[in-house]
Order: structure tokens, then sequence, then C-alpha cells
């Protein structure tokens, strides 16, 4: 009974995190027709923090119960899913240009701060010189008060420098948008973040009680049910961007909502409570590395086709595989 009721709760997740995804493209982008500001931009901030809510419920609420493997893996395994999955899926649904400014500024900040907090938490194991003896549950790092306010610094400075981007870029995108008035795209907004953050709820807590019935390890469910949890808004909201042919808000939503999560999302989490990083964690963020790399790659023709996007599926499933069976 209790499985069957979670399976109903899971549903209604998705439900609501298609339909407020749908209310929320509409919003963000016809606010950001009124105030003559690119799609590109509403998606590096807007869409992106909304998006990124349910990631942000999440790891606060595991790092203040001690639960650090959810807290640090949810963060990292939604990054993951963000580039290759939403990425990749959208790719496969329609081609999929990249923006200059994303291209040239976002993503190689995004790939900056991977390898940042990458050789922050992997420090103590490059010190110590040896792997030998480790095991994936060991405890061997921890990320600070410290860094995370400095994570939180960095935030800020990231979103100043986005406002001034888009007040000197005044020619917004065009497409296909309906014009609405400013109260109703403010409506809009706030009736489609409340369902793709309820929506994003369910599915988390209904996931986990299913995945931990399997006996399935806190790294793995935060890889893997958690991170595709909380990430499913990120993947509904771009592919509905994406078929509405706003794709410098499909693009720029999972960019901005992967430099979210590692500066605002771990910036929180780690200052309400530190957090201790096991040495699986620090082997993902290490692979990581190797999908934002990849995924910068091909983007560089400045296009991701079908033949792209199939690659990056492919390779998102094979990093399952590896972490199911490690």
């Amino acid at each position: 009974m209790t499985i069957l009721l979670n399976i109903l709760i899971l549903a209604v997740g998705f439900v609501a995190l298609i339909k407020g995804a749908d209310l929320f493209v509409d919003g963000s982008s016809a606010l950001a027709r009124l105030f003559k500001v690119p799609g590109v931009i509403i998606g590096l901030t807007i869409v992106a923090l909304g998006t990124s809510a349910p990631e942000l419920a999440v790891s606060t609420s595991a790092a203040l119960k001690g639960a650090n493997e959810i807290a640090v893996s949810n963060v990292v395994g939604s990054n993951t899913f963000n580039l290759l999955m939403v990425l990749g899926i959208c790719a496969l649904i329609n081609p999929l240009p990249i923006d200059k400014s994303i291209l040239k500024r976002d993503f190689p900040f995004s790939i900056f701060l991977t390898i940042l907090t990458f050789c922050f938490i992997g420090y103590p194991v490059f010190k110590r010189g040896s792997i030998e003896g480790l095991s994936m549950s060991d405890n061997v790092s921890m990320i600070t008060r410290t860094f995370s306010i400095i994570l939180l610094v960095i935030f800020v400075s990231y979103i100043i420098i986005l406002v001034r981007s888009a007040r000197k870029n005044k020619d917004a995108e065009e497409g296909d948008i309906k014009k609405l008035s400013f109260g109703k795209c403010f409506l809009l907004i706030i009736i489609g973040l409340a369902l793709v953050i309820l929506g994003g709820q369910f599915v988390v807590n209904s996931a986990k009680t299913l995945a931990a019935t399997f006996g399935m390890s806190e790294t793995l469910i935060g890889l893997t049910v958690v991170a595709l949890g909380t990430s499913l808004p990120e993947l509904v909201t771009s592919i509905v961007a994406s078929k509405k042919n706003e794709n410098g808000l499909a693009v720029g939503n999972v960019v901005g909502s992967n430099i979210f999560n590692i500066l605002f999302i771990m910036g929180v989490s780690g200052t309400i409570h530190p957090i201790a990083v096991n040495f699986a964690s620090v082997t993902d963020y290490l692979i990581l590395i190797f999908v934002n790399l990849l995924t910068l790659l091909l983007s560089l023709k400045k296009s991701l086709g079908k033949v792209s996007g199939a690659l990056m599926v492919i390779c998102y499933i094979c990093f399952m595989v590896f972490a199911a069976l490690r």
C-alpha cells in the first residue's frame, strides 16, 4: 500500500512539474519581452534560480540532518544530469544553438567553478599522496563555512555582472511569445514556480522512499533518484522552452542552474552547516569536470545536433551504470 501511495505521489509530482514549467516559461519569456531583456539572461537568472529551488531545499535539509552524502551528491548529480540529459534530450528534439555569451562567458565560468570546488574538496586527497586504503564511503574532506561564504560572494558578483550585461544589451530576441501584462506575467511566474517546487518535492520524497526500500546507499540515492528528481524542473523547463524556440532560455537555464547549484546551493548549505565530503563525491566531481569539457567541446560548433545529443545521453547512461556498480 505504501509503495502504491508513493507511486501516486510521484505521478502527481510529474504533472505539477510539467504544468508548472510551462507556466513559468510563458511568464518569464513574456516578462523578458516587456523589459526588452534577452531570453538568455532570463534563463541564466530567474528561470535558473526557480528551477534550482528543489536542489536548494534538498541540499540544505540534508546538510541540517547530517545526510552529507545526499547534500553533496545531489549537486554533482544534478549538474551532470543537466549537462548530459537535459541538453542531450533537447538536442535530440531540436538542434540547439548555443548563444555566444554563454559559450564565451557563462560556460567557461561554470567549468572554472567546478574545477575550483574539486581542488578544494580534493586537496586533502592530493596531500595524502595516495588513495590506497580509501573506500568510497570514507570522509576525506569538508566544505567549510569559509569556503561556502566565498562561494556566496562569487554568486552575488556573478548576478551583478549579469544585470549589467542585460542593461547594456537592450535588444530582445524575437520569438513566438505571447504579449502579456506585467501582472499576468508575475502571476504565471509565481504559480509556475510554486508548482515546480511542489512537484519537485513530491517526486524527490516519494522516489527517495521507493529507493530506500531497495536498500540503496545515500550517495547512490543522491546521484540518481534525488539528482534526477530535483533536475526534473530543468529538464521540463528546457524542453518546453526548446519546443517554443526559446533556445537561449533552454541552454541558459541549464548553464545558469549549474552555476547556481555550485555557488548558491553549495554556498547556502555549507554556511548553514559544514558538509563532510566522502571519496566517492571527490571522484564524481572529477567526472563532472570531464563532462563539462566534453559538452564545451561539442558546443564549439555553436550548435548541438542530434548526434551530439545522442552521445551525451549515452554518456549519462554509462555514468549511471558506473555509479550503480561502484
